[in-house]
Order: C-alpha cells, then sequence, then structure tokens
C-alpha cells in the first residue's frame, strides 16, 4: 500500500512538472542549496524523455531557463559526490528517460548550439548527435555566460532563473559579473576582463563585440581599447549563491 501510495504521488508529480519544466528546474536548484534530498526530483527527471522535453520547452527563453538552472544544480551535486575536472564536466552522469548527458553537453551542446567546445566559440561540433539537435537553443545568448557556475572561484554567483523574467536577470546577471571582474584604465585605454571573454570570443562577437558589451553593461565608450584578459581562478568555491 506505502509503495502504492508513492508511486501515485510520484506519477503526480511527474505530471505536474512535465507541463512547467522550469518550475522543476528552480525546485531542483532549491534543493541543492538548502541540504535537502533530491531523489525526488532526479526520479521525475528520469521519466522525462528527449521527446517530452523537447516539447514542453517550446521557445529560447523556457530552455535556457531550464538548463542554466539544470546545470547550477548538477554540478553541485556531482561535486558533492567527490567528481572533480575535467571528468565532473565530461561522464554523462545526468540521466534521463531516454538519453543521458554531461554538464558539457548542456553548456556546449545545448545551450551553445553544438558550439566546439575549444573553438574559442567560431566553430561547430561535427556530429552532436540526435539528441543534442532536439533540445538545442535556436540562438546563443552570450548572457549564459554569467550565469553558469563551474564551482571555481572565477565563477560568476548561483542565482535562482525564472522565465517569466529571464531576460531582467540575465541582464543583471551581466551586469553585476562585468561590474565585479573588469579593471578599466582609460589613461591607457585597457580593459581588463574575465578570462570568460576569452574562452567563448565568438559568442561574444569577437573583440569588437566584447568592447560593444562593457559599454553596454559598465557605460562609456570603450573603442580602440586594448582587450586584456585576466587569469582565471579555478580554486574551488562550492555553493556560491546570490
Amino acid at each position: 500500500m506505502r509503495k502504492l501510495v508513492i508511486l501515485m504521488l510520484l506519477a503526480g508529480c511527474i505530471q505536474g512538472y512535465s507541463n512547467d519544466l522550469t518550475k522543476l528546474s528552480g525546485r531542483f536548484l532549491y534543493l541543492v542549496k538548502t541540504g535537502k534530498p533530491v531523489d525526488s526530483v532526479q526520479k521525475v527527471l528520469q521519466s522525462l524523455t528527449a521527446e517530452t522535453i523537447s516539447s514542453s520547452l517550446k521557445n529560447d527563453r523556457q530552455k535556457n531557463t531550464f538548463w542554466i538552472n539544470m546545470y547550477n544544480a548538477w554540478y553541485q551535486v556531482l561535486a558533492q559526490k567527490g567528481l572533480t575536472p575535467p571528468k565532473i564536466f565530461t561522464v554523462k552522469n545526468l540521466m534521463f528517460g531516454n538519453f543521458s548527458l554531461s554538464l558539457d553537453d548542456i553548456e556546449h551542446g545545448i545551450l551553445r548550439k553544438h558550439r566546439w567546445k575549444y573553438s574559442l566559440g567560431y566553430f561547430g561540433q561535427l556530429a552532436p548527435g540526435k539528441t543534442i539537435l532536439m533540445l538545442t537553443v535556436d540562438k546563443i545568448d552570450f548572457r549564459i555566460h554569467f550565469a553558469l557556475n563551474c564551482g571555481a572561484r572565477s565563477c560568476p554567483p548561483i542565482a535562482f532563473y525564472d522565465e517569466a523574467h529571464l531576460d531582467v536577470q540575465l541582464d543583471l546577471a551581466a551586469k553585476t559579473f562585468l561590474t565585479n571582474e573588469t579593471k578599466v584604465d582609460r589613461n591607457k585605454k585597457t580593459v581588463q576582463v574575465t578570462k570568460i571573454m576569452q574562452w567563448f570570443s565568438g559568442d561574444f562577437g569577437g573583440p569588437e563585440g566584447q568592447l560593444k558589451i562593457l559599454s553596454r553593461y559598465l557605460g562609456g565608450d570603450f573603442s580602440g581599447y586594448r582587450i586584456i584578459y585576466k587569469d582565471y581562478d579555478w580554486t574551488a568555491d562550492l555553493m556560491n549563491f546570490n
């Protein structure tokens, strides 16, 4: 009888969340932050097929919300189990109904529209696979790089992203992170920026696009400035929530 009740509750949970996966991702991240068990959410995720997710996340706003929250939650879960770079990024530990993903699959396959990880954002993957093609965003939003947290000191802090306010939240994340991480020398016309903007240069529109982004979020005209990329601090810094 007890098993039947549990199965019925789980079925109801699955049905409710399958209609709003963005809320499921936020719930997952909340449980991680508060140190509560995540088994219930993982069971729901393991019931979801690629087809269900694809049909439920109908636009880039929903896709970005769901996968940013999922990435940030899963990194914490895997790190707490003892996984460390590079395996934490590459092993397909994220189990769904009929497929599995790695953190790299989420970041570079889905959120970055199957960009090759080491191409500085300029080249796509040769064979991303059917599932990635089914789940990927239509257009890369460079602001995701100010939202994804890989457990290092130089990473952006973790926030809870909500579909209804995603655009405002991503703008705030970009402005806050760039303000904290950028050093401007007006006399020498140099600007020191996060290494993230070099690693994914193409996502930001190259050096010229990066200067425009700095102008947008920091104010002022950065035309003609020389960009200097800061070293990245990989010191572990888990549970860095806003």
